[in-house]
């Protein structure tokens, strides 16, 4: 009897603190505020990677894809990760155990990283997205990878386009959804599509390299890609090593918890 005693009340410490018994830890993060003392997993290069960095006293565990940290979460490993918004709803959804704190981090924008100095190409994106902009192309392609009508207008290229001015080289991580991922072995997302549209307009083919998200910048400052596409938000430190062009949306940094 006693030994069953013993056997209930270790099934009773389980269920209340999943920790002693080697399961998942209750969740502690509710606020921006809990993130202090926490690890808090991120993908490598990001603005979460900076902000966790910046937080007092937490560990901050790098991944190379954004799935990844969320993975480790989900097992306990970490108690928050810090990523862009529209990528942490997409995880979020395909994860019932999941939520996104209600608190945000400060907008940012997202724009398109080129070599610096060229500030011909600069400017023909910059056209370019100028009149995306103008006929609503630009808001089309958003809409059909973010929102209530996700999916109802997919871009195609319009009909007669030619492409006389070569290749464009766009280096991009296909780990980011629905900004860029894979799709039936093809890259696909809103960034994919923007890019598609630039060069449409511009008379260019678009060739996409894939690659880890923190060489990035790296490949188009040494020329191996014309630009860089990645839900890439301009900061100060990117400006030191890359130009950017003009924003083409914004985003803000979430946490992504544990539900319990």
């Amino acid at each position: 009897m006693k030994k069953l005693a013993a056997m209930i009340l270790a099934g009773v410490m389980c269920a209340s603190t999943l920790t002693a018994c080697g399961g998942v830890p209750e969740n502690e993060v509710h606020s921006l505020s809990d993130l202090e003392g926490k690890t808090i997993g991120v993908q490598i290069g990001t603005v979460g990677m900076t902000i966790a960095s910046d937080i007092a006293d937490t560990t901050v565990e790098k991944y190379s894809k954004g799935a990844d940290a969320v993975q480790a979460l989900k097992q306990g490993k970490i108690d928050a990760v810090i990523i862009d918004g529209e990528p942490a709803k997409v995880f979020v959804s395909n994860n019932d155990d999941l939520m996104i704190l209600d608190e945000k981090y400060d907008p940012e924008s997202y724009a398109i990283a080129i070599k610096k100095g060229n500030d011909e190409l600069t400017e023909k994106i910059n056209d370019a997205l100028k009149t995306l902009t103008e006929n609503g192309t630009l808001d089309n392609i958003k809409k059909n990878w973010i929102g209530d009508e996700k999916g109802k207008s997919p871009y195609t290229t319009p009909e007669g386009t030619t492409y006389p001015n070569g290749t464009l080289v766009m280096a991009t991580n296909a780990e980011f959804p629905p900004y860029e991922s894979r799709e039936d072995g093809e890259i696909v997302g809103l960034d994919v599509d923007m890019m598609r549209a630039v060069c449409d307009v511009l008379g260019y083919e678009l060739k996409i390299d894939d690659m880890a998200f923190d060489s990035i910048i790296a490949a188009v400052e040494s020329g191996k890609a014309d630009v860089g596409v990645a839900g890439m938000t301009v900061n100060e430190d990117r400006l030191k090593n890359v130009d950017f062009s003009d924003s083409y949306t914004t985003t803000e940094q979430v946490v992504i918890v544990r539900k319990k």
